[in-house]
């Protein structure tokens, strides 16, 4: 019986070639393991992303130390604004960004704003400071943050602080509540 089983296999691989290797192929390129090695490495280095916030330094109006900043967008009412500038809207935030680089500064206001959204927060302050540069110009953070929050959808006006929060180095800003809406519209 061995016989029969025997001959019944080698009918049944007649013309088969034998393999000369153990892989098989299958039609993908091999992995180049260096430089597999060298993107893993690359992945593990904290690559300095560039953040696209929407808010521009290419026109920045400057501001002297001294000087009021004061804003509304179309459609705020200046029953409101008055409101803000007195104080007589609590701030439920504060910020201070004073001291800071400028692009730290901006994206710390960016992430500020961001989490006053998610509270629903009405109003924050934000301390801008009014030192002179040593170079001689405007106060440089002021400037920036004045230019900044005309450009963030979520603030709907600014103004300069009361003298006991700040004053010229600091403003009020209100800003749109975007959970409950209509509130602002």
């Amino acid at each position: 019986m061995q016989d029969d089983d025997f001959s019944l296999f080698q009918a049944q691989v007649r013309g088969v070639k034998p393999l000369r290797h153990d892989r098989a192929d299958t039609g993908k390129p091999r992995a180049d393991r260096e430089r597999l090695q060298a993107l893993r490495q690359a992945a593990t280095v904290r690559q300095d992303v560039k953040v696209v916030d929407g808010l521009s330094d290419q026109f920045v109006i400057d501001v002297g130390a001294e000087d009021d900043l004061h804003w509304a967008r179309d459609g705020v009412q200046e029953s409101q604004m008055r409101k803000l500038k007195l104080g007589q809207i609590p701030f439920e935030g504060s910020l201070d960004l004073h001291g800071m680089p400028v692009e730290k500064a901006r994206e710390t206001l960016w992430d500020f704003f961001a989490e006053a959204a998610r509270l629903e927060i009405r109003c924050v302050r934000v301390t801008h400071g009014k030192a002179a540069r040593l170079d001689g110009k405007r106060p440089m953070i002021k400037s920036h943050v004045n230019t900044w929050l005309r450009q963030h959808a979520q603030v709907l006006g600014f103004t300069s602080c009361q003298p006991r929060h700040g004053g010229t180095g600091a403003v009020y800003v209100m800003l749109r509540r975007t959970m409950l809406e209509g509130r602002d519209e």
